[in-house]
């Protein structure tokens, strides 16, 4: 008996032996580690001297650099924000290197044993505690796979070893932002991001706003491209702000001919809908409305403009006040002119009776219903440049409010390109309506199911508050001191000191900040396969000779599709110009002639 119990105390000093042996170890391995001490404690930043030397006798960390300071609790996780050399009062009048850290979070420890990263400091370091190196073993618990949905994005730039990682629910649900000056990487990183996000989440759908053609290889057979040739937006289908942009354009409206149309046109939807026994004459006896009630003039329901003339000039025939007429007068030409334009063809084209395509747009530019292509890619570039913000105000409102009556049916993402070009700072600059839907997307989209990327090379350009909306932000070179502002009062005060990098970040790296993120993360982009980089093709990519001979043959073709003879989209051909057929008598734009009717 006496013998057991001899074992079983053999055994527990063996145990406590090894316990001392493993404490000391790792007690030998801390003060190897250690880099210096705090000295001076404030909020959010503890200030650290530094006594461990490199053998070539310089301090072994530079501004950047995580570090941790080791307490009782914890091993609190901080980034080096500066540091300097000062005179200390020795007998040798030595010198000493001091920094300040800005605190992020600390990494404590469960009573099973297991180690976490928490954002923020529960228990605070103390005047003494060391400053220790930040181990790969704690660089993985910071920025490792915390979340079945994250995803590696790039390598950290304090550790290319260790793999930089996004939470794409995080990422996508409360919105983000991508800033970066030309040349930073900003598109390529863009573009890693969206097919990441797609590979981890396949049944997400992104509209993505290409304002410069560039993102047409980056998604292989996984986007569909939406041109003036393959998207058909039906005049109808625009509210009455973006219609009356498209007819009036950016010249003076007369505010006469304006209320005009808004009523001509309820008038016009209910005729059609009346003509295709859309409505039933039980619903007026059973709702008590009229018809001319059920429709508004931003209702998306088909008419004809046939019908909006032909209401115009009946009433034109009543009037004696020859002011009212002539105001009807200038507005059918206005219209007139607009369904004639060859460029608007996407909007007008719909012959002499457009059927409802509602659901066959929405099908093709939310991809709703299309599994292998969840992505559409709106190439804005090809269209005419004073139609951009009209069609980019009407997807926006297309996508809130289908999400809105589906009652958020299908996860959408909106990926905005040069979104200072819809909502910038200065409220007199674009199209209202514009503004209006993106707003609206940032401040009430995530109920909906619809949410919001923002990219954009000037950030000081872009309303304020839509980047305050985005809850994580990828900051990448930003030599603009407004644009760092920007940037700046969107994130915490700790993570916000750290933007002082900025300026001097290298090609596809990125500082990002927030939810989708374990703590602020500096870290470099990986690269993607050279097929699949991002490069416009909207802008002018040749040399300067001109590789073409030009004689008249060339010039007229170009004056032929300046005229209207041809799309603006079709190539150059070098077949003579045709003649210009004289207009007969018929063809006179008076407001009694029936040429307004195509």
């Amino acid at each position: 008996m006496q013998s057991v119990e001899h074992v079983h105390l053999l055994e527990r000093l063996s145990v406590h032996e090894r316990s001392f042996q493993q404490q000391s170890n790792e007690l030998s391995s801390l003060a190897a580690e250690q880099l210096g001490r705090v000295i001076t404690v404030s909020g959010s930043q503890v200030t650290v001297q530094f006594t461990s030397v490199s053998p070539d006798g310089d301090i072994d960390v530079t501004v950047g650099s995580l570090v941790g300071v080791r307490n009782s609790e914890s091993l609190a996780i901080g980034t080096l924000s500066d540091i300097a050399l000062e005179r200390i009062q020795t007998d040798d009048s030595g010198t000493s290197a001091v920094g300040r850290i800005d605190l992020l979070g600390e990494i404590v420890s469960e009573k099973s044993g297991a180690r976490h990263f928490q954002n923020g400091i529960r228990a605070y370091p103390k005047i003494g505690n060391a400053i220790v190196r930040i181990r790969d073993e704690d660089l993985n618990i910071i920025y490792g796979f915390s979340h079945p949905h994250s995803v590696k994005i790039g390598v950290l730039q304090q550790n290319a070893a260790v793999a930089a990682t996004v939470n794409v629910d995080e990422m996508v649900r409360k919105h983000f932002a991508i800033v970066g000056s030309t040349g930073s990487g900003k598109s390529t990183g863009t573009a890693l991001v969206l097919r990441k996000a797609m590979e981890v989440r396949p049944d997400l759908r992104v509209l993505l706003i290409d304002a410069h053609n560039e993102y047409s290889e980056c998604f292989e057979d996984r986007a569909v491209l939406l041109g003036p040739d393959s998207l058909k937006l039906p005049f109808w289908l625009f509210n009455f702000d973006e219609i009356v942009q498209i007819i009036f354009g950016t010249r003076g409206r007369a505010d006469v001919e304006t209320a005009l149309l808004a009523e001509l046109i309820p008038l016009a939807k209910t005729e059609y809908a009346g003509t295709r026994q859309t409505l039933r004459s039980s619903n007026s006896k059973i709702t008590g409305q009229s018809d001319a009630g059920r429709f508004t003039v931003d209702t998306p329901a088909p008419y004809l403009f046939e019908n909006v003339i032909a209401l115009a000039e009946n009433r034109m025939g009543k009037l004696e006040n020859g002011d009212l007429a002539i105001s009807y007068q200038r507005l059918l030409m206005r219209i007139n002119a607009a369904r004639k334009n060859p460029r608007y063809g996407f909007i007008f084209d719909d012959g002499a009776e457009p059927s409802d395509t509602m659901i066959d747009v929405l099908c093709e530019v939310l991809r709703v219903k299309d599994d292998e292509r969840p992505m559409a890619i709106v190439q804005l570039a090809a269209f005419p440049s004073e139609t951009m913000e009209v069609i980019v105000s009407a997807l926006f409102r297309m996508a809130f409010e289908f999400g809105l009556w589906s009652n958020a049916l299908s996860p959408l993402l909106i990926v905005c390109e040069e979104a200072h070009n819809y909502a910038n700072a200065d409220r007199s600059i674009g199209f209202g309506p514009a503004r209006e839907g993106l707003s609206r997307i940032a401040k009430e989209g995530r109920k909906y199911g619809v949410f919001l990327g923002l990219v954009t090379q000037r950030p000081h350009l872009l309303d304020p508050t839509l980047v305050s909306q985005c809850s994580t932000v990828f900051a990448m070179r930003l030599g603009h001191e407004d644009d760092q502002k920007i940037v700046r009062a969107a994130v915490s005060d700790a993570a916000g000191r750290l933007l002082a990098f900025l300026p001097s970040l290298g090609t596809r790296e990125a500082l990002v900040i927030g939810a989708g993120v374990p703590t602020v993360t500096r870290l470099r982009f990986d690269e993607l396969p050279p097929d699949f980089i991002p490069r416009s093709h909207a802008v002018w990519g040749r040399d300067l000779d001109a590789v073409e001979k030009i004689d008249d043959q060339l010039i007229g073709s170009i004056v032929g599709r300046w005229r209207g003879a041809a799309s603006a989209s079709k190539p150059l051909v070098t077949s003579p110009p045709l003649a210009e057929p004289k207009p007969e008598a018929g063809e006179m734009m008076l407001w009694t002639a029936p040429s307004y009717r195509e």
